[in-house]
């Protein structure tokens, strides 16, 4: 017994003397170091907002630069459009795929009706510009080809004139097929003037929504096409209880698949709540999920099961489309400085911080749904 005991010392003497110094774990211990990006390296980017693909594909906007990452947000490359110097949230960006994005920018000059879209179909390394006859806009592409935007005209009162347009070349030409501006030509009224439009969910291009807030108590603002965007009749919902006399403000419409979609209305009275609906006939109706959220937020749909919302404290993630919830406090606490945030499945997503006294921003990760966070840019 005792030789063993001996030779079990001697051994773990050895083992003990001759171990690696212990080093920084990386991020991604599994997985190979990405290719590098043949763009300039950004340092640190001060982040406006982001949109991640998966865990490790990214894109982000900051005030002067588009830039992206392959590892998960460690590395960070200035992919911007030549001539671009200003971004921010002067600018409107849709991501399709990591080879596919569009940047729109305002026409200083033509404020209302002109900027410049442009176009990449490789991943940044080379664009291609436009005159467009919108500035700021809600862009939604299908594919490479076909997408729509619903442009702001200006709000006043309570009102919001809006023009849709459509393109099946990518973005390099678009047709107008809708404006409510009562001082523009052609003008309709099917798609009301009155209330302020938050966005517009396209289907295919036949079908999409737009939606918002009206500020009429217990009224939801939310109209649909099925004809390019021509036509627009109003959709009901069903309202839970005791909002008969609260604010209602359809927040973001998702289609995760042609016949399946998400859609959430923020309610506000004495209190703040979320209630999100869910669709299994391609956004035909409606049906209201069991659970209000307090304090509305953030939400991320992932799948047709599993949606994250952040409501100021605790991060919400569901994986059977809403029905139950669990309830995630992060080790965080972002408070008034979150700033944004996006998830790419359950467990893996990024936060923005922004310091409410010094504008400082920062990017936070997490691996387990929310619950622990760690700093990728401090």
């Amino acid at each position: 017994m005792k030789q063993v005991l001996s030779f079990l010392f001697l051994l773990s003497f050895i083992t003990a003397c001759t171990a690696p110094v212990e080093s920084t774990p990386t991020l991604y211990p599994d997985t190979p170091s990405p290719a590098e990006i043949n763009a300039p390296l950004v340092e640190s980017p001060t982040l406006v907002s982001i949109q991640f693909l998966n865990e490790l594909d990214g894109w982000g906007v900051t005030e002067t630069q588009i830039v992206r990452t392959n590892d998960g947000g460690i590395t960070w490359y200035n992919v911007t459009p030549p001539g671009v110097t200003e971004a921010g949230y002067n600018v409107d960006t849709f991501v399709l795929d990591n080879n596919h994005i569009w940047v729109q920018l305002p026409d200083a000059e033509n404020f209302l009706n002109g900027g410049s879209l442009y176009r990449t179909i490789d991943g940044g390394l080379t664009w291609t510009s436009s005159k467009v006859p919108f500035n700021h806009g809600d862009l939604n592409f299908l594919d490479p080809n076909n997408g729509w935007v619903m442009s702001m005209l200006g709000a006043a009162a309570g009102s919001m004139g809006v023009s849709v347009f459509q393109t099946s070349d990518g973005g390099a030409t678009w047709d107008q097929t809708y404006t409510n501006d009562p001082n523009l030509a052609d003008a309709g009224d099917s798609l009301p003037l009155g209330g302020q439009k938050s966005g517009l969910a396209a289907l295919n291009m036949q079908t999409a929504w737009v939606y918002g807030v009206i500020y009429a108590p217990g009224t939801v603002y939310l109209y649909r096409t099925e004809d390019g965007g021509a036509n627009w009749n109003e959709q009901s919902l069903p309202l839970p209880q005791g909002v008969e006399n609260a604010e209602l403000s359809v927040e973001h419409i998702a289609f995760i698949a042609p016949n399946f979609g998400f859609l959430t209305m923020r309610i506000t009275s004495d209190d703040i709540n979320l209630a999100v609906y869910v669709s299994d006939d391609s956004g035909k109706t409606w049906s209201l999920t069991p659970t209000l959220i307090p304090g509305a937020g953030a939400a991320d749909f992932l799948s047709a099961n599993e949606v994250v919302i952040y409501n100021g404290s605790q991060f919400y993630v569901t994986r059977d489309a809403a029905r139950t919830w669990s309830i995630i406090p992060p080790d965080v606490l972002f408070g008034e400085s979150f700033a944004g945030m996006d998830f790419v499945n359950a467990l893996s997503g990024w936060v923005i911080t922004a310091d409410p006294t010094t504008n400082h921003r920062a990017l936070y990760r997490t691996s387990d749904g929310g619950a622990t966070w760690f700093p990728v840019i401090p």
